[in-house]
Protein backbone atom coordinates (compact mmCIF):
# COMPACT_ATOMS: atom_id res chain seq x y z
CA UNK A 1 0.00 0.00 0.00
CA UNK A 2 1.04 3.57 -0.61
CA UNK A 3 2.36 5.61 2.29
CA UNK A 4 -0.82 7.76 2.35
CA UNK A 5 -2.97 4.65 2.74
CA UNK A 6 -0.75 3.22 5.45
CA UNK A 7 -0.86 6.53 7.34
CA UNK A 8 -4.68 6.64 7.20
CA UNK A 9 -4.95 3.05 8.45
CA UNK A 10 -2.25 3.33 11.14
CA UNK A 11 -3.41 3.71 14.72
CA UNK A 12 -7.09 3.26 13.90
CA UNK A 13 -7.64 1.09 16.96
CA UNK A 14 -5.45 0.30 19.98
CA UNK A 15 -4.03 -3.20 20.19
CA UNK A 16 -5.76 -3.56 23.54
CA UNK A 17 -8.05 -1.36 25.62
CA UNK A 18 -7.12 -1.11 29.30
CA UNK A 19 -10.00 -1.49 31.74
CA UNK A 20 -10.57 1.64 33.83
CA UNK A 21 -13.20 2.48 36.44
CA UNK A 22 -14.95 4.78 33.96
CA UNK A 23 -15.90 4.19 30.31
CA UNK A 24 -13.70 5.36 27.43
CA UNK A 25 -14.64 8.68 25.85
CA UNK A 26 -15.04 7.92 22.17
CA UNK A 27 -15.04 10.72 19.63
CA UNK A 28 -16.52 9.76 16.30
CA UNK A 29 -19.46 10.31 14.00
CA UNK A 30 -18.96 7.13 11.98
CA UNK A 31 -19.72 3.77 13.56
CA UNK A 32 -18.14 0.84 11.71
CA UNK A 33 -20.62 -2.03 11.43
CA UNK A 34 -19.71 -5.72 11.24
CA UNK A 35 -21.41 -6.57 7.93
CA UNK A 36 -23.67 -5.30 5.14
CA UNK A 37 -26.86 -6.58 6.78
CA UNK A 38 -26.17 -4.46 9.87
CA UNK A 39 -26.22 -1.23 7.84
CA UNK A 40 -30.02 -1.21 7.68
CA UNK A 41 -30.94 -3.30 10.70
CA UNK A 42 -33.77 -1.37 12.40
CA UNK A 43 -33.14 -3.20 15.66
CA UNK A 44 -29.61 -1.81 15.78
CA UNK A 45 -30.02 1.65 17.32
CA UNK A 46 -26.30 2.44 17.28
CA UNK A 47 -25.42 3.02 13.63
CA UNK A 48 -24.15 6.59 13.97
CA UNK A 49 -22.08 8.30 16.64
CA UNK A 50 -24.75 10.87 17.40
CA UNK A 51 -26.84 8.18 19.07
CA UNK A 52 -24.13 7.80 21.70
CA UNK A 53 -20.99 5.75 22.13
CA UNK A 54 -19.43 4.17 25.24
CA UNK A 55 -19.74 7.07 27.71
CA UNK A 56 -23.27 8.01 26.66
CA UNK A 57 -24.46 4.39 26.73
CA UNK A 58 -22.89 3.78 30.14
CA UNK A 59 -24.49 6.94 31.55
CA UNK A 60 -27.92 5.97 30.20
CA UNK A 61 -27.58 2.50 31.71
CA UNK A 62 -26.59 3.93 35.09
CA UNK A 63 -29.50 6.39 35.03
CA UNK A 64 -31.88 3.57 34.13
CA UNK A 65 -30.69 1.76 37.26
CA UNK A 66 -31.20 4.93 39.34
CA UNK A 67 -34.69 5.57 37.96
CA UNK A 68 -35.88 1.95 37.79
CA UNK A 69 -36.44 2.44 34.05
CA UNK A 70 -36.37 0.26 30.96
CA UNK A 71 -34.29 2.90 29.19
CA UNK A 72 -33.24 6.54 29.43
CA UNK A 73 -33.01 9.13 26.67
CA UNK A 74 -30.29 11.80 26.93
CA UNK A 75 -30.72 15.42 25.82
CA UNK A 76 -28.30 18.37 25.57
CA UNK A 77 -29.98 20.24 28.47
CA UNK A 78 -32.69 19.89 31.07
CA UNK A 79 -35.22 22.03 29.22
CA UNK A 80 -34.45 20.07 26.04
CA UNK A 81 -35.35 16.90 27.96
CA UNK A 82 -38.65 18.39 29.15
CA UNK A 83 -39.56 19.79 25.75
CA UNK A 84 -38.25 16.80 23.84
CA UNK A 85 -40.17 14.30 25.95
CA UNK A 86 -43.38 16.28 25.44
CA UNK A 87 -42.80 16.45 21.69
CA UNK A 88 -42.32 12.68 21.64
CA UNK A 89 -45.65 12.11 23.44
CA UNK A 90 -47.95 14.80 22.04
CA UNK A 91 -49.45 15.64 18.66
CA UNK A 92 -51.71 18.35 17.23
CA UNK A 93 -55.16 18.17 18.78
CA UNK A 94 -53.95 16.80 22.13
CA UNK A 95 -54.30 18.66 25.41
CA UNK A 96 -51.69 18.87 28.15
CA UNK A 97 -52.25 20.02 31.73
CA UNK A 98 -49.15 21.57 33.32
CA UNK A 99 -48.75 22.41 37.00
CA UNK A 100 -48.82 26.19 37.39
CA UNK A 101 -45.62 26.19 39.46
CA UNK A 102 -43.56 24.57 36.68
CA UNK A 103 -40.00 25.64 35.89
CA UNK A 104 -40.28 28.86 33.86
CA UNK A 105 -38.38 27.66 30.74
CA UNK A 106 -40.77 24.68 30.55
CA UNK A 107 -43.70 27.07 30.68
CA UNK A 108 -42.11 29.14 27.94
CA UNK A 109 -41.77 26.02 25.77
CA UNK A 110 -45.42 25.12 26.32
CA UNK A 111 -46.70 28.62 25.56
CA UNK A 112 -44.46 29.47 22.64
CA UNK A 113 -43.84 26.09 21.01
CA UNK A 114 -46.51 23.52 21.84
CA UNK A 115 -49.36 25.97 21.35
CA UNK A 116 -48.00 26.90 17.90
CA UNK A 117 -48.30 23.29 16.78
CA UNK A 118 -51.90 22.74 17.82
CA UNK A 119 -51.44 21.35 21.33
CA UNK A 120 -53.90 22.75 23.86
CA UNK A 121 -52.04 23.88 27.01
CA UNK A 122 -53.71 24.46 30.37
CA UNK A 123 -52.28 25.18 33.83
CA UNK A 124 -53.58 23.82 37.11
CA UNK A 125 -53.08 24.77 40.75
CA UNK A 126 -50.76 22.22 42.45
CA UNK A 127 -53.17 22.16 45.40
CA UNK A 128 -55.98 20.75 43.23
CA UNK A 129 -56.97 17.22 44.36
CA UNK A 130 -56.37 14.56 41.72
CA UNK A 131 -60.07 13.70 41.25
CA UNK A 132 -61.04 17.36 40.87
CA UNK A 133 -58.21 17.86 38.39
CA UNK A 134 -59.41 15.03 36.19
CA UNK A 135 -63.04 16.13 36.50
CA UNK A 136 -62.15 19.52 35.03
CA UNK A 137 -59.73 18.17 32.39
CA UNK A 138 -60.60 18.47 28.69
CA UNK A 139 -61.80 15.40 26.80
CA UNK A 140 -58.65 15.39 24.63
CA UNK A 141 -56.26 15.23 27.61
CA UNK A 142 -53.14 13.28 26.69
CA UNK A 143 -50.53 14.34 29.24
CA UNK A 144 -50.28 15.77 32.76
CA UNK A 145 -46.98 17.47 33.67
CA UNK A 146 -45.99 17.60 37.35
CA UNK A 147 -43.18 19.15 39.35
CA UNK A 148 -42.96 18.49 43.08
CA UNK A 149 -41.75 20.48 44.90
CA UNK A 150 -42.31 23.47 42.64
CA UNK A 151 -38.93 24.92 41.74
CA UNK A 152 -39.63 28.39 43.16
CA UNK A 153 -42.33 28.19 45.82
CA UNK A 154 -41.92 24.51 46.80
CA UNK A 155 -45.56 23.38 46.57
CA UNK A 156 -45.89 19.62 47.02
CA UNK A 157 -48.19 17.41 44.93
CA UNK A 158 -49.66 14.00 45.70
CA UNK A 159 -47.84 12.52 42.73
CA UNK A 160 -49.16 8.97 43.06
CA UNK A 161 -52.77 10.18 43.25
CA UNK A 162 -52.40 12.38 40.15
CA UNK A 163 -50.67 9.58 38.24
CA UNK A 164 -53.42 7.08 39.12
CA UNK A 165 -56.20 9.50 38.22
CA UNK A 166 -54.56 10.38 34.90
CA UNK A 167 -54.03 6.72 34.04
CA UNK A 168 -57.73 6.03 34.72
CA UNK A 169 -58.52 8.77 32.19
CA UNK A 170 -56.16 7.23 29.63
CA UNK A 171 -53.63 10.08 29.99
CA UNK A 172 -49.89 9.88 30.54
CA UNK A 173 -47.94 11.66 33.26
CA UNK A 174 -44.53 13.32 33.10
CA UNK A 175 -42.69 14.68 36.13
CA UNK A 176 -39.80 17.09 36.41
CA UNK A 177 -37.90 15.35 39.21
CA UNK A 178 -34.79 17.54 39.26
CA UNK A 179 -35.27 18.51 42.94
CA UNK A 180 -34.98 14.87 44.01
CA UNK A 181 -32.42 14.00 41.30
CA UNK A 182 -33.82 10.50 40.87
CA UNK A 183 -32.45 9.59 44.31
CA UNK A 184 -34.72 11.19 46.92
CA UNK A 185 -37.94 10.32 45.05
CA UNK A 186 -38.67 7.70 42.39
CA UNK A 187 -41.50 8.90 40.11
CA UNK A 188 -41.72 5.68 38.10
CA UNK A 189 -42.30 3.71 41.32
CA UNK A 190 -45.24 6.03 42.09
CA UNK A 191 -47.03 5.45 38.79
CA UNK A 192 -45.54 8.30 36.74
CA UNK A 193 -44.93 7.35 33.10
CA UNK A 194 -41.90 9.57 32.36
CA UNK A 195 -39.37 10.90 34.86
CA UNK A 196 -37.36 13.89 33.62
CA UNK A 197 -34.48 15.66 35.29
CA UNK A 198 -31.99 18.35 34.45
CA UNK A 199 -28.76 16.46 34.94
CA UNK A 200 -27.10 19.89 34.75
CA UNK A 201 -27.98 20.35 38.39
CA UNK A 202 -27.36 17.65 41.02
CA UNK A 203 -26.10 14.82 38.83
CA UNK A 204 -23.45 17.06 37.28
CA UNK A 205 -22.94 18.74 40.63
CA UNK A 206 -20.30 21.25 39.58
CA UNK A 207 -22.23 23.86 37.53
CA UNK A 208 -20.09 23.28 34.45
CA UNK A 209 -21.94 20.91 32.09
CA UNK A 210 -25.42 20.79 30.53
CA UNK A 211 -27.58 17.69 30.03
CA UNK A 212 -31.05 16.28 30.65
CA UNK A 213 -32.65 12.86 30.78
CA UNK A 214 -36.07 11.26 30.37
CA UNK A 215 -36.70 7.80 31.81
CA UNK A 216 -39.61 5.40 31.26
CA UNK A 217 -40.43 1.99 32.71
CA UNK A 218 -42.60 0.94 29.75
CA UNK A 219 -40.24 -0.21 26.92
CA UNK A 220 -42.61 1.07 24.22
CA UNK A 221 -42.74 4.50 25.85
CA UNK A 222 -38.96 4.50 26.27
CA UNK A 223 -38.61 3.77 22.56
CA UNK A 224 -40.84 6.75 21.76
CA UNK A 225 -38.49 8.96 23.75
CA UNK A 226 -35.43 7.50 22.02
CA UNK A 227 -37.05 7.93 18.59
CA UNK A 228 -37.82 11.56 19.44
CA UNK A 229 -34.15 12.20 20.20
CA UNK A 230 -33.16 10.50 16.95
CA UNK A 231 -35.65 12.37 14.78
CA UNK A 232 -34.88 15.78 16.29
CA UNK A 233 -31.15 15.29 15.76
CA UNK A 234 -30.10 15.85 19.36
CA UNK A 235 -26.78 14.57 20.67
CA UNK A 236 -24.70 14.80 23.84
CA UNK A 237 -20.87 14.77 23.72
CA UNK A 238 -18.94 11.88 25.18
CA UNK A 239 -16.88 14.23 27.37
CA UNK A 240 -20.05 15.64 28.94
CA UNK A 241 -21.54 12.17 29.43
CA UNK A 242 -18.33 11.14 31.20
CA UNK A 243 -18.56 14.14 33.55
CA UNK A 244 -22.21 13.35 34.29
CA UNK A 245 -21.37 9.75 35.06
CA UNK A 246 -18.59 10.92 37.38
CA UNK A 247 -21.04 13.16 39.21
CA UNK A 248 -23.59 10.36 39.45
CA UNK A 249 -21.14 8.22 41.44
CA UNK A 250 -21.07 10.73 44.31
CA UNK A 251 -24.70 11.89 44.08
CA UNK A 252 -25.96 10.22 47.30
CA UNK A 253 -23.09 11.60 49.38
CA UNK A 254 -23.45 15.12 48.04
CA UNK A 255 -27.25 15.19 48.33
CA UNK A 256 -27.02 14.10 51.97
CA UNK A 257 -24.73 17.04 52.74
CA UNK A 258 -26.87 19.50 50.75
CA UNK A 259 -30.01 18.34 52.52
CA UNK A 260 -28.54 18.35 56.02
CA UNK A 261 -27.11 21.84 55.61
CA UNK A 262 -30.34 23.14 54.05
CA UNK A 263 -32.38 21.94 57.02
CA UNK A 264 -30.00 23.68 59.43
CA UNK A 265 -30.27 26.94 57.50
CA UNK A 266 -34.05 26.61 57.12
CA UNK A 267 -34.54 25.99 60.85
CA UNK A 268 -32.44 29.07 61.65
CA UNK A 269 -34.44 31.22 59.22
CA UNK A 270 -37.70 30.01 60.76
CA UNK A 271 -36.70 31.71 64.02
CA UNK A 272 -35.95 35.10 62.49
CA UNK A 273 -38.43 37.95 62.90
CA UNK A 274 -37.61 39.29 59.42
CA UNK A 275 -38.84 36.03 57.85
CA UNK A 276 -42.51 35.41 57.13
CA UNK A 277 -42.47 31.70 56.34
CA UNK A 278 -39.93 29.08 55.34
CA UNK A 279 -40.94 26.95 52.34
CA UNK A 280 -38.78 23.88 52.90
CA UNK A 281 -40.93 20.73 52.60
CA UNK A 282 -38.53 18.72 54.76
CA UNK A 283 -38.94 21.15 57.67
CA UNK A 284 -41.63 20.01 60.14
CA UNK A 285 -44.59 22.36 60.00
CA UNK A 286 -43.77 23.69 56.52
CA UNK A 287 -46.40 23.49 53.77
CA UNK A 288 -46.41 20.06 52.16
CA UNK A 289 -44.30 18.43 54.87
CA UNK A 290 -46.73 15.51 55.27
CA UNK A 291 -46.46 14.54 51.61
CA UNK A 292 -42.69 14.94 51.67
CA UNK A 293 -42.37 12.76 54.77
CA UNK A 294 -44.55 10.07 53.20
CA UNK A 295 -42.92 9.91 49.76
CA UNK A 296 -39.36 11.29 49.90
CA UNK A 297 -36.26 9.73 51.43
CA UNK A 298 -34.44 13.03 51.97
CA UNK A 299 -34.08 16.67 50.97
CA UNK A 300 -31.78 18.55 48.63
CA UNK A 301 -30.35 22.03 49.10
CA UNK A 302 -33.10 24.02 47.36
CA UNK A 303 -35.83 25.83 49.30
CA UNK A 304 -37.47 29.24 49.61
CA UNK A 305 -38.55 31.70 52.28
CA UNK A 306 -40.42 34.97 52.42
CA UNK A 307 -39.34 38.26 53.86
CA UNK A 308 -41.76 40.47 55.74
CA UNK A 309 -43.63 43.21 53.86
CA UNK A 310 -41.09 45.86 52.84
CA UNK A 311 -40.09 47.97 49.82
CA UNK A 312 -38.32 46.25 46.95
CA UNK A 313 -35.21 48.22 47.84
CA UNK A 314 -34.99 46.30 51.12
CA UNK A 315 -35.11 42.96 49.27
CA UNK A 316 -32.36 44.15 46.93
CA UNK A 317 -30.31 45.33 49.91
CA UNK A 318 -30.57 41.86 51.42
CA UNK A 319 -29.42 40.16 48.22
CA UNK A 320 -26.64 42.65 47.55
CA UNK A 321 -25.27 42.24 51.07
CA UNK A 322 -24.73 38.48 50.66
CA UNK A 323 -21.10 37.47 50.26
CA UNK A 324 -21.08 33.65 50.31
CA UNK A 325 -24.30 33.31 48.32
CA UNK A 326 -23.87 34.09 44.66
CA UNK A 327 -26.72 35.80 42.83
CA UNK A 328 -27.48 33.47 39.96
CA UNK A 329 -29.95 31.07 38.40
CA UNK A 330 -29.67 27.31 38.20
CA UNK A 331 -28.69 25.28 41.26
CA UNK A 332 -27.43 21.84 42.24
CA UNK A 333 -23.73 22.68 42.23
CA UNK A 334 -21.28 22.89 45.10
CA UNK A 335 -21.91 26.61 45.57
CA UNK A 336 -24.68 28.45 47.42
CA UNK A 337 -26.98 30.75 45.44
CA UNK A 338 -29.83 33.19 46.04
CA UNK A 339 -32.45 34.82 43.80
CA UNK A 340 -35.58 36.92 44.23
CA UNK A 341 -38.51 35.01 42.73
CA UNK A 342 -41.29 37.60 42.48
CA UNK A 343 -40.57 38.69 38.86
CA UNK A 344 -41.16 35.07 37.79
CA UNK A 345 -44.53 34.74 39.54
CA UNK A 346 -46.49 37.18 37.38
CA UNK A 347 -47.05 34.62 34.62
CA UNK A 348 -48.93 32.20 36.87
CA UNK A 349 -52.59 31.55 36.15
CA UNK A 350 -53.34 30.73 39.80
CA UNK A 351 -51.55 33.46 41.79
CA UNK A 352 -50.84 33.05 45.48
CA UNK A 353 -50.02 35.72 48.03
CA UNK A 354 -46.86 34.67 49.87
CA UNK A 355 -47.05 37.66 52.21
CA UNK A 356 -43.77 39.24 51.18
CA UNK A 357 -40.82 38.95 48.83
CA UNK A 358 -40.11 35.33 47.89
CA UNK A 359 -36.42 34.39 48.07
CA UNK A 360 -35.03 31.09 46.82
CA UNK A 361 -31.80 29.70 48.25
CA UNK A 362 -29.62 26.87 47.10
CA UNK A 363 -27.50 25.61 49.97
CA UNK A 364 -24.18 24.38 48.65
CA UNK A 365 -21.39 22.43 50.29
CA UNK A 366 -19.99 25.28 52.39
CA UNK A 367 -20.13 25.01 56.18
CA UNK A 368 -23.73 25.86 57.17
CA UNK A 369 -22.52 27.99 60.09
CA UNK A 370 -20.74 30.28 57.64
CA UNK A 371 -23.84 30.49 55.45
CA UNK A 372 -25.99 31.36 58.46
CA UNK A 373 -23.55 34.11 59.42
CA UNK A 374 -23.78 35.50 55.90
CA UNK A 375 -27.58 35.47 56.00
CA UNK A 376 -27.52 37.11 59.43
CA UNK A 377 -25.53 40.11 58.26
CA UNK A 378 -27.61 40.37 55.06
CA UNK A 379 -30.83 40.43 57.12
CA UNK A 380 -29.26 43.30 59.03
CA UNK A 381 -28.92 45.18 55.75
CA UNK A 382 -32.55 44.32 55.01
CA UNK A 383 -33.74 45.76 58.34
CA UNK A 384 -31.83 48.97 57.81
CA UNK A 385 -33.23 49.42 54.29
CA UNK A 386 -36.76 48.56 55.41
CA UNK A 387 -36.59 51.23 58.09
Amino acid sequence: MAEETRLIRAGAQPQSLARTVGPPVQKGSTVLLPNAAALYDDDNFLTYGRQGLAAQTTLADALATLEGAADVALYPSGVAALGGAMLALLKAGDAVLVVDTIYKPTRRFCDRMLARFGVEVGYYDPRTPADALMASAPANLKLVVLESPGSLSMEMQDVAAVAAAARARGALTLMDNTWAAGWLFKPLDHGVDVSVQALTKYVGGHSDVFMGSAAAKDPALARKLMDGVLHMGWAVPGDDAYLMLRGLRTLPVRLARHGDSALKVAAWLAGRQEVGQVLQPALPGAPGHEIWARDFSGACGLFAFTLGPAPQAATEAFLDALTLFGLGFSWGGFESLAIACDPQLACRVHPHDYGGALIRLHIGLEDPADLIADLDQALGAYRRAAG
